[in-house]
């Protein structure tokens, strides 16, 4: 059987064509997909988020260990459907109407997908009215809008005084993030919860659904 310890080094250590093959072989050996996702994936991105928050880690080592994530992810997704396996929620992200910035957003999407969220990646300049159809068409029960410019900021209040105008915004919770934005900034527009960086948006994401 093929030792999936080996999937939770390659994820850690970035190494995305060793964790696509291990997984591969494992599905091929008969593992679980939901086994091999909760065992070994998941624990992978916790990790490299551990590192990430104690320095050891910086941005580059993080994206390279998200894509060695998503790799493994996208071979057993089709597995983890087929056994009608739920993920923890579903999170629609995007860059506030306004910012044409991605990388943060980018980051925090791979970090959530790796941490057992289902994606809606919206993409940059997402009206509001896009992160309400998120909500009502596609099921998204976690907002997340990120903002590189104070000038874009105010886009994140309108977007959750929009899902108060459609009648929705006690079906979501909606977390923010920047480099401009505050704990205090979401404080005064009413975020459920605001993250300075794509671990720690895994941990504030758990615990709103949790």
């Amino acid at each position: 059987m093929e030792d999936l310890k080996q999937l939770y080094d390659a994820i850690v250590d970035g190494q995305a064509g060793k964790a696509k093959t291990i997984t591969t072989n494992a599905l091929a050996e008969g593992a679980d997909p939901q086994d091999i996702l909760n065992q070994f994936m998941i624990p992978a991105m916790d990790e490299v988020g551990r590192r990430f928050e104690t320095n050891e880690y910086f941005v580059p080592e993080l994206l390279i260990a998200a894509r060695a994530m998503k790799g493994a992810l996208e071979i057993i997704k089709p597995k983890l459907v087929a056994t009608g396996a739920k993920p923890i929620g579903k999170v629609a992200i995007g860059t506030v109407k306004g910012d044409l910035h991605d990388i943060g957003k980018n980051l925090v999407a791979a970090m959530l997908e790796g941490g057992g969220f289902e994606i809606v990646d919206l993409g940059v300049d997402v009206t509001p009215e896009k992160f309400v159809a998120a909500v009502k068409d596609k099921g998204a029960n976690v907002i997340a809008l990120s903002a590189l410019l104070t000038t874009t900021m105010p886009s994140m209040k309108t977007t959750i005084d929009v899902l108060k105008e459609a009648g929705i915004r006690d079906q979501v919770k909606v977390m923010i993030g920047g480099a401009p934005v505050t704990q205090k900034y979401a404080d005064e527009i009413g975020a459920d919860g605001y993250s300075d960086n794509a671990s720690a948006a895994v941990a504030l994401a758990r615990k709103l659904v949790g």
